[in-house]
């Protein structure tokens, strides 16, 4: 077994941050690293120790590999853990790492490789009796092999590039005059996402739910299964709420989807924390969709109905150390939700916000976790991903974590940019979602059906947006104080229903 002293986290923001948390409670000196733009950053002022690695765009500071191995080596650290996101699914970089010398905390760069691309994944499960979409098992070579594959499968379809994830080079086609060039569309943003063009078609699968399954794998051949979560919330091929457990997986199905999970990480010789992700219809029939090799933006839902926390058990795997859990010791217990807080304007198509953060209220009370990256004085800028912090609520009951979630994205407040919060707000209202009538087609539907997110009332929305700011900047200039005096206070009445108005109204957000 190997002794982990010192972990260099190859990440940023509230990933890196729950990374150094997870060092302290191990006992494991951690190393942050930062660009020009997180020098203030709050991974860099918990971490034991931080090192510059380069200018803010991530390509000179967060992808530099090499750099990475290098702080390691000059910090002495032993391990790397990636996060997700960056190089956290770069096979060739977790190469560099065991090269030199140094502990990788994720699964094994063969694993990763082979589950990496869909084409493959899709074939090695298929070998291990995992069903999986109908589609083609190679690349497309040209369109008229695209319109015979098409034909066979059935419109709609969907293209999808073998390499990435999160949507790019993906593409519906509903018949078969739009199919060359959505061939050609899907090639070019997967060569310039990813750098492979490879893409192969699958049939379209309309009202289904996106269901996956948390797997933990050590290196002495146990495989458990942790339950499932409900992603189906989600646009454009980014999830935005998860929840754990799915209202339409029984106890029957998930022994069965937890089985098949378990049977395609044994195939491809599969180690540390991952999730296959499945489409499941209205029949509860449900189909392989992708492998994602590495810890998942959503695994709080899961550590809250678990009781697990799955970092510490990614170290204990990367350690050499056998699982202390077997699969019947995983019981879920209660309800858990997660909604994604970004930098978005909900009523602006969803546009990103950038700016200075110059107050931030988290909510808090029982059975409320924030995972956050913000804090007051911070910027939101150009260069990385607008999502600012997972606030996930666990409660006895699916309807009370509902009512809980509502409760405390009322008492989120962030301002000096425009947040997501009052999407995920209506969303926690929405007789649909309560009842738990969710499928990946939710959000659109709920966009076009929900009036307060129409372009029309835009320009309201900016000119209330615009009398809210002024009337927080007048109290702060009236209180002679920084913003954060306008705060709700226990005594201070008149502030809290301002703040209040504000943010239902779409200017505090």
């Amino acid at each position: 077994m190997k002794k982990l002293n010192k972990i260099v986290i190859a990440n940023r923001g509230e990933i890196a941050l729950r990374v150094v948390r997870a060092c302290s409670e191990a006992g494991i000196r951690s190393v942050a690293v930062f660009s020009e733009a997180d020098r203030t950053s709050l991974h860099v002022r918990a971490a034991d120790e931080a090192y510059l690695i380069g200018p803010a765009p991530s390509a000179e500071s967060y992808l530099r590999g090499e750099k990475i191995i290098e702080i390691a080596h000059k910090s002495g650290a032993d391990a790397i853990h990636p996060g997700y996101g960056f190089l956290a699914e770069n096979a060739a970089f977790a190469d560099m790492v065991l090269a030199a010398g140094l502990t990788w905390i994720g699964p094994p760069p063969a694993a990763m490789r082979l589950l990496g691309d869909k084409l493959t994944a899709r074939q090695t499960v298929q070998s291990a009796g995992v069903p999986v979409v109908p589609g083609m098992d190679v690349a497309l070579n040209n369109s008229a092999q695209a319109a015979q594959a098409a034909a066979e499968i059935g419109y709609p379809v969907l293209i999808k590039a073998s390499a990435g994830g999160g949507g790019k080079g993906m593409r519906i086609v509903r018949s078969e005059s739009e199919l060359e060039a959505a061939v050609q569309s899907a090639q070019s943003e997967s060569a310039s996402s990813f750098g492979l063009g490879t893409v192969y078609l699958e049939k379209y699968l309309e009202g289904v739910r996106h269901v996956e399954i948390q797997l933990l794998a050590d290196e002495h051949g146990n495989v458990v299964h942790l339950g499932e979560r409900e992603c189906s919330i989600q646009r454009r091929y980014q999830k935005l709420i998860e929840e754990a457990p799915s209202v339409a997986v029984d106890a029957e199905l998930r022994a069965r989807m937890g089985s098949v999970a378990v049977a395609a990480a044994r195939a491809a010789g599969y180690t540390s924390a991952g999730t296959v992700e499945f489409l499941m219809d209205k029949y509860r029939r449900f189909y392989f969709l992708e492998v994602n090799t590495r810890l998942q933006v959503e695994h709080p839902v899961t550590e809250m109905v678990t009781g697990l926390d799955l970092v510490l058990e990614q170290f204990r795997i990367a350690s050499g150390r056998p699982l202390k859990i077997r699969q019947e010791d995983i019981v879920l217990n209660g309800h858990a939700i997660e909604c994604r807080i970004a930098a978005e304007d909900p009523f602006n198509n969803f546009a990103p916000s950038l700016g200075d953060i110059s107050a931030v209220a988290e909510p808090g009370g029982p059975g409320v976790r924030v995972d956050s990256s913000i804090y007051r004085g911070g910027r939101v800028s150009i260069y990385y991903d607008p999502m600012l912090a997972k606030l996930i609520v666990w409660a006895k009951t699916r309807a009370h974590a509902i009512m809980r979630m509502r409760r405390a994205l009322e008492e989120y407040r962030v301002v000096g940019v425009q947040t997501n919060i009052p999407f995920h707000l209506r969303v926690m209202q929405s007789i649909d979602f309560e009842r738990g009538k969710l499928d990946t087609g939710y959000v659109s539907r709920f966009l076009t059906e929900d009036a307060r997110f129409q372009p029309e009332d835009s320009e309201t929305l900016v000119e209330v947006a615009a009398m809210s700011a002024a009337l927080v900047a007048a109290r702060k200039h009236q209180a002679g104080s920084s913003a954060q005096a306008a705060l709700p206070t226990a005594n201070a009445h008149d502030d809290g229903h301002e703040w209040r108005l504000a943010a239902r109204k779409g200017g505090l957000r």
